[in-house]
């Protein structure tokens, strides 16, 4: 989730208008479309397999003071705490931040091309392992903490979590699962006008099943098989509706900035971010902020800045900000970090594979694709989908997703095209076996039913 600092303080909203005119303030030329890659990882201590908490000499504390003194990142401070690293020195570093249960995050800067993706990656990954040997600490990507509990698991000390923490169970079961136990990979893309992003999200949004079957790499809950492929996807089915799902909204004749804005406008805020302070502001409405009737702040009206928090607290399958963002895969090792992005620029960058992806999706009804979201999280790529199944569906998408990344021609110093980051998808979608497939045959045979297998085999 994204940090906030105290800064000058941003512009009052006038009207409904500043909200749908802050969005399309996003569009970009083709020229200058960007890739921004997200990635969570578990912290694990490597002799106990233990979750890290914040304070300790082996701690999430001493990580972060790690970094900063090895290779020269900045603290972010809330209070006496250090909740997330910048450096404004270093094109291919982003940002770090501290997800609920301690789980580390790289928000990656905007970059060209996906072989500076990968470097960034590398980068990120040399540095928290470098950091992480000394202290014992170990990096898992998976979709899902498949060993601790709920309660054995730590909380970060930022005050935007501790209102959702209590928030999170009057709304849904499996919020303080989501917000805890799970782990992502996500990837933000440009568009160019408001057509162009309509089209992009009703895509994306359609074939966001697709992905999530694909990384699929959750099976484990509590050191025991849960029942599903992607775990991490079946959380976020009873999280909060409300602020979640398959926007069916999005396919209606209509379409665009506004609809989008009415939606947001309507979903319960969490806070507003005053002096370094967070008010809880559970429950109400964006439109009571504008309308200037929020209970915590009688007749104050919301910034800008507001409107940017509010929209980073919604979690739909594909989310609107001034870009689009993909939100459907679980977290898993590092090649899929890069073949998330590929994934998706490859369908989305280049407009004939734009326009066959949606050729693909644009007769399925709303009740197909809430289908495909309802059954994905459980039988992964075996999901049956009209007179195929997902599998099907998933090697046209990578075809298509190849032609798109060929015709960027976008060449490494070895001249290769961004199309190898798309290898490791080509296998799950060939084989038809996920990472979850990989790992449950293995805890029922060499690992013999024992968990912390999961941690030699696939940590960073």
């Amino acid at each position: 989730m994204s940090t906030r600092e105290d800064g000058t303080p941003g512009h009052l909203i006038r009207s409904r208008d500043d909200l749908v005119a802050w969005i399309a303030e996003g569009e970009k030329p083709k020229n200058r479309w960007l890739i921004g890659t997200e990635h969570e990882k578990f912290v694990f201590h490597t002799d106990s397999l233990t979750p890290v908490p914040y304070e300790g000499e082996r701690s999430i504390s001493a990580l972060l003071k790690a970094l900063i003194s090895e290779f020269g990142w900045s603290p972010i401070m809330e209070g006496d705490n250090i909740i997330a690293l910048k450096r404004e020195d270093c094109e291919l570093c982003g940002n770090i931040s501290l997800e609920p249960g301690g789980q580390f995050e790289l928000s990656g800067g905007a970059v060209e091309t996906l072989h500076e993706t990968a470097a960034e990656t590398h980068q990120h990954l040399r540095e928290v392992l470098k950091v992480g040997e000394p202290l014992g600490i170990g990096f898992l990507g998976l979709g899902f903490s498949p060993k601790w509990t709920l309660a054995e698991t730590p909380h970060m000390p930022k005050q935007r979590y501790n209102i959702m923490t209590r928030y999170m169970p009057t709304v849904g079961s499996r919020g303080l699962d989501m917000m805890y136990r799970t782990a992502t990979i996500q990837v933000n893309l440009d568009f160019a006008s408001e057509a162009d992003m309509v089209k992009k999200l009703r895509v994306s949004l359609a074939l966001q099943p697709i992905a999530t079957a694909l990384f699929a790499a959750s099976p484990f809950t509590d050191g025991r098989p849960n029942g599903f492929k992607s775990m991490r996807s079946e959380v976020w089915r009873d999280t909060d509706r409300r602020r979640t799902g398959m926007l069916p909204f999005a396919f209606e004749d209509g379409m665009g900035y506004e609809r989008y804005v009415d939606y947001a406008l309507q979903v319960p805020m969490y806070f507003v971010y005053r002096n370094g302070n967070y008010i809880d502001a559970s429950g109400a409405s964006f439109q009571d902020f504008l309308d200037g009737r929020l209970p915590q702040m009688p007749g104050q009206r919301p910034t800008l800045d507001d409107w940017s928090d509010h929209l980073t607290t919604l979690f739909p399958e594909v989310r609107l900000k001034r870009f689009l963002e993909m939100r459907g895969a679980d977290s898993g090792p590092w090649q899929r970090i890069c073949a998330l992005p590929a994934f998706w620029v490859g369908l989305l960058y280049d407009s004939e594979a734009l326009d066959a992806a949606w050729h693909l999706v644009k007769d399925w009804t709303e009740e197909e694709r809430e289908a495909l979201r309802n059954a994905v999280p459980k039988s992964a790529l075996a999901t049956p989908f009209r007179s195929g199944t997902v599998q099907d569906i998933a090697k046209e998408v990578l075809r298509i997703a190849r032609r798109g990344l060929r015709a960027r021609q976008r060449l490494n110093s070895a001249s290769q095209d961004e199309t190898l980051y798309l290898e490791p998808l080509e296998d799950v979608a060939n084989s038809g076996k996920t990472l979850s497939d990989h790992m449950l045959d293995k805890f029922h045979g060499p690992w013999r039913g024992q968990i912390d297998h999961v941690f030699g085999e696939y940590a960073f």
